[in-house]
Parts: structure tokens; sequence; C-alpha cells
């Protein structure tokens, strides 16, 4: 006799199956990568200069001592903020939240040091880069709790008998729109003996 498969566990194994978190964890880098690209570029075109990959890939453009490193790090903490957004539509699971978002700081580490041939060794650097995972990560579990204890609408709208008495079951909710009508929405009928002409309807 052959064995019956156990069905999987509901939303478990497919909310944490690798494909769909490398598609996830891509999308939000991509987000990442793409606000700060467009702040960075913006900032500096207003500044009366031209854009350089410096500005984005290379952790010595981050500075304290100079506006400009300035504008920089609140061009990657704007970024964070708005990082939230798609971390709301695509994790909206709060206990993943710390997951992802430290993940994306992770491999921004990664690409900065590969394109600098170093290490970040300054201050500014890491106390930016701190920042802007604490905001991702506190913003990321407030708006997906928010959104995990939104009540849920099932349709429907009460019937004028469920007010104020106790109705069987099925009858507390009316889905038609049409007054007068039956469960079926076809109208109510009378009942008329065998050759008895039908009566007026009320």
């Amino acid at each position: 006799m052959a064995r019956r498969r156990r069905p999987p566990r509901p939303g478990a194994l497919a909310d944490l199956s690798p494909s769909r978190i490398l598609k996830q964890m891509a999308l939000l880098q991509f987000f990442y990568y793409g606000t700060a690209i467009i702040l960075i570029v913006f900032t500096t075109f207003v500044a009366g200069r031209h854009p350089d990959t410096k500005a984005i890939l290379d952790w010595r453009e981050l500075r304290g001592d100079v506006t400009t490193g300035w504008t920089l790090a609140l061009c990657w903490l704007l970024g964070s903020l708005l990082t939230v957004i798609p971390i709301l539509l695509l994790i909206a699971r709060s206990k993943l939240v710390p997951d992802f978002a430290l993940t994306i700081h992770f491999i921004h580490l990664i690409i900065t040091s590969l394109y600098a041939h170093a290490i970040p060794d300054t201050l500014y650097w890491w106390l930016v880069q701190a920042a802007s995972a604490a905001l991702m990560v506190s913003l990321g579990m407030w708006a997906c709790q928010w959104r995990e204890l939104q009540p849920m609408a099932f349709g429907g709208k009460p019937s004028a008998q469920a007010k104020g008495k106790q109705q069987d079951e099925g009858e507390g909710y009316e889905m038609g729109s049409v007054r007068g009508a039956g469960r079926d929405g076809a109208g109510s009928y009378e009942a008329v003996g065998v050759g008895q002409s039908s009566k007026e309807p009320v």
C-alpha cells in the first residue's frame, strides 16, 4: 500500500525557499542602490559637479570633515528610509526584516571593499552604516507589524434582522442588494395548492 505524502506546511517552506529568498534579496539590493544613485546624482548636479562612481562605491568619499561627505551620508540614510517600502511589499514579515536589512548592508560592505581594494577603516563610514541599518530595521519591523495587525475583511454586510436578535446560521449577512430577495436572490414565493388559482403577490 502506497504511503500518502504529507501535505506541505502552509507558508513555512514556500516563504523560506532559497530561490524566493534570492529573488527578494536581489530586488531589495537593486532598489537600495537605485534610490541611492538617484539621490547622489541629483545632489551632485545641484552642487554643480559631475557625478562619479567613486561617490557611490568608494567608501573614502564618505567623510565627516567635508560637506560632500555629510551630503552623501544623508543620501544613504534617505535610501535606507525608502527601502522600507519594498521591504513591506516583498517581505511583509517582521521577524525576517533584520536578516534582509543586515544582508543589504553586508553586501554593500563587500562591494565597496572590492571597489576600493581595502576594507573601510574610518569611524564615520561605520557610524553611517550602523545608523542606516538601524533605521531600516526599526522602520521595516514597525511597518510589517502594522500590516500584520490589520483586521481581515471577509465581505458581506450585516442584515437588518441580525440587529437585536439571534439569527440562524447563514442569516447574519445578506449578500445581495435587492430588498425583499431571498437567500438565492430570486425573490420570495408562495405555495399554492393543486387545482387552486395563484394569489396575487403581496
